[in-house]
């Protein structure tokens, strides 16, 4: 880390002015030439490594946030990169046009680490979770017998599943809506965590219940316990499919492979993404089981780079280390460290705390200060954080991180909060 002792000297003074330079000219190309669909703290990260990252005036920071879940092994983890870089020199796509020699042990190494039937190979989140609506259309009309152009899926108010024209249609976020319709029928909302509300919502020409175990952009909430279980049974008797979205929750970030698994729950179709490039790569997958996934037929579904050769290598490289165990137990154990410790700032700048395994919903005291302001403030003690719903702080490290290290996190927490 640089620090300045004394008087600089003029070697330093040229060096601080040359990076305080490049930060203003980024951001200033950045609001000049970029669409600002993103408001990105003043910050400009130029390398990173576990759970690290450094801007480009060499200064350090702990990464609270993970790309949302991306980033679950941290920054370059070493294992990822000489798999990617293995795959570099072979071949990176070859579309689906062709087979090649990492897509099969992929699906299969998939398939096996969430107990599932069949792999759905895609790229961003978004994908996967339109893919999964289309399924769930497509086998509610052949195999369910729902009339054409009627299926329904049932989902939760405060969902996040991405920002595609059909997502947004169903989303109860008016930022992510305004402007965006006419919206795509199809979709009835209901409370999240709501069973009564569910029960009535369910029709005969329900497809399926679309919902995450946790919902994270809402601000990392857990539904009641039970929650569920009494769902897996509402679809079973209608008839309907459980679709979970896992990706942000899924690959590890509660302690387990699911999140689902906590609930004993089994959903019928799963979509994975984010931590699935390990950090490098987007890579997203739906995954479930035999009858609904053989709907799909040649020519119904596809994408070009879904499932490529760079994509399936680190992806099989993801599921390597999430089959040994070792990164579920430190969500878990950490996890646990990560709630005692935050739970402490309760009444002490903090209202609330929710969250599973390395993951927390911290709601800050009204009044005291805003979401943003708390990110700016963690951000000048070296920790980056973002928030969620004005004054949600979603924290959320690598998987790696050491309980030292987050710690200190922890404790930049509790002084901004303090005042």
């Amino acid at each position: 880390m640089t620090t300045f002792t004394g008087d600089p000297t003029e070697q330093d003074a040229r060096e601080a002015a040359t990076t305080a330079s490049a930060t203003t000219e980024h951001i200033a190309r950045y609001e000049r030439y970029s669409t600002h669909n993103y408001h990105p703290l003043p910050v400009l990260l130029s390398t990173a490594e576990g759970s690290w990252v450094t801007d480009v005036d060499g200064r350090h920071y702990l990464d609270f946030l993970a790309g949302y879940s991306a980033l679950n092994f941290g920054h370059r983890h070493p294992g990822l990169v000489a798999a990617a870089r293995r795959q570099l020199d072979r071949v990176t796509l070859t579309s689906r046009a062709f087979h090649h020699d990492q897509f099969g042990p992929f699906c299969r190494e998939l398939a096996e680490l969430t107990g599932t039937d069949r792999v759905l190979p895609m790229n961003s989140g978004v994908e996967a979770v339109e893919s999964a609506i289309k399924l769930a259309r497509k086998w509610a009309h052949r195999v369910r017998g729902v009339p054409q152009d009627t299926a329904e899926i049932i989902v939760a108010g405060g969902n996040f599943h991405g920002r595609t024209t059909t997502v947004v249609s169903f989303s109860s976020d008016t930022d992510a809506r305004a402007d965006y319709g006419p919206f795509t029928p199809g979709f009835v909302s209901v409370d999240y965590g709501d069973v009564e509300a569910l029960r009535s919502a369910i029709t005969e020409r329900t497809a399926a219940v679309l919902l995450e175990p946790i919902q994270g952009e809402a601000g990392v909430i857990v539904p009641p316990e039970g929650y569920f279980s009494e769902v897996r049974q509402l679809c079973d008797r209608a008839g309907a499919l459980l679709v979970a979205d896992e990706i942000q929750s899924g690959l590890g970030r509660t302690g387990s492979v699911l999140a689902l698994d906590h609930e004993g729950v089994r959903a019928d179709l799963y979509t994975l993404g984010k931590a699935l490039g390990g950090g490098i790569v987007p890579v997203s997958a739906v995954v479930g089981s035999e009858e609904v996934m053989s709907t799909l037929r040649p020519g119904e579904h596809g994408s070009t780079f879904g499932g490529n050769p760079l994509a399936c290598a680190v992806g099989r490289e993801v599921i390597s280390m999430l089959r040994t165990g070792e990164i579920r137990e430190r969500a878990t154990t950490l996890g646990r460290h990560l709630h005692r410790r935050l739970a402490e700032f309760l009444g002490n700048g903090a209202a609330e705390l929710r969250g599973r395994g390395l993951w927390a919903g911290l709601d800050i005291d009204a009044g005291s200060t805003t979401g943003w302001q708390a990110s700016l403030a963690l951000a000048a003690r070296g920790v980056l954080c973002k928030p969620t719903h004005g004054s949600t702080l979603r924290i959320a490290p690598p998987l790696v991180i050491g309980e030292h290290d987050l710690d200190r996190g922890i404790d930049a927490i509790g002084e901004v909060l303090a005042g």
